[in-house]
């Protein structure tokens, strides 16, 4: 159990049985939470999307892409999560969409008491669509369910194509893995075979997008998949 994550801050642990309880107490506290907030996103017609990475995956500049180019097209807010400072936020709002930014101090991941709280302060119109950039963390985040309908991981090629197999549950968990930065690629050492099959180990059924946020490569079928989410979910429906 993370350190910093919070799971037992409220616990006196004297034994690994103690520890172990009380992280199923808190995860189905917030299990419980987050089927509030589904309710809360499905009464309006709320898509919600979770956005995680670690750090420097380039997940604030793929949404900054997004809002510019999809903005017309798709309404569009976000919600940000970092442990400190409004950045993110910040350029969120200058690149055209509304967002609220979510500091968790020493925490390393939202949950769904932060993301009830942004919510109705962020108060998204009905029929719309919420990006959650989560705190950069390939660990805690995973496990947290804020109320989401869908899923989003991210990596950028700087980080090595050995990433699924160390950090197995996010990429189990992840309806589209997003492969970023690919115009890097023939800089750095990354073997984007070994990285899909990986993924597949992992998750066969999670879509594959590989993309250059800066650039623009392949941003369409990430644009197609999003526009998929924001509707009711239709697995053999794609189209860009």
């Amino acid at each position: 159990m993370c350190g910093t994550c919070g799971c037992a801050d409220d616990a006196e642990v004297t034994g690994h049985g103690h520890t172990v309880v009380l992280e199923q107490k808190v995860l189905a506290r917030n299990d419980e939470l987050a089927e509030d907030n589904r309710a809360w996103l499905a009464a309006r017609d709320i898509r919600a999307v979770n956005l995680m990475s670690s750090p420097g995956s380039g997940k604030t500049t793929l949404l900054e892409r997004t809002i510019r180019e999809l903005g017309g097209s798709l309404t569009l807010s976000v919600v940000e999560g970092d442990q400190e400072t409004a950045v993110d936020a910040d350029r969120i709002r200058a690149a055209g969409a509304a967002a609220i930014q979510v500091n968790t101090g020493a925490g390393c991941h939202l949950d769904a008491t932060m993301l009830a709280r942004a919510l109705r302060t962020l108060d998204p119109p009905p029929h719309s669509l919420v990006c959650v950039e989560n705190v950069g963390n390939l660990v805690c985040p995973a496990l947290f369910d804020l109320g989401e309908q869908a899923r989003a991981v991210i990596v950028s090629v700087t980080e090595g194509a050995d990433k699924p197999l160390k950090y197995p549950h996010m990429f189990a968990t992840a309806d589209v893995v997003v492969l970023n930065k690919v115009d890097l690629l023939p800089y750095v050492d990354f073997d984007v075979a070994l990285f899909e099959s990986s993924v597949r180990r992992l998750n066969r059924e999670a879509r594959l997008i590989q993309v250059s946020a800066t650039r623009g490569d392949g941003v369409a079928g990430w644009y197609g998949w999003l526009r998929q989410s924001h509707v009711p979910w239709e697995p053999d429906v794609y189209q860009v």
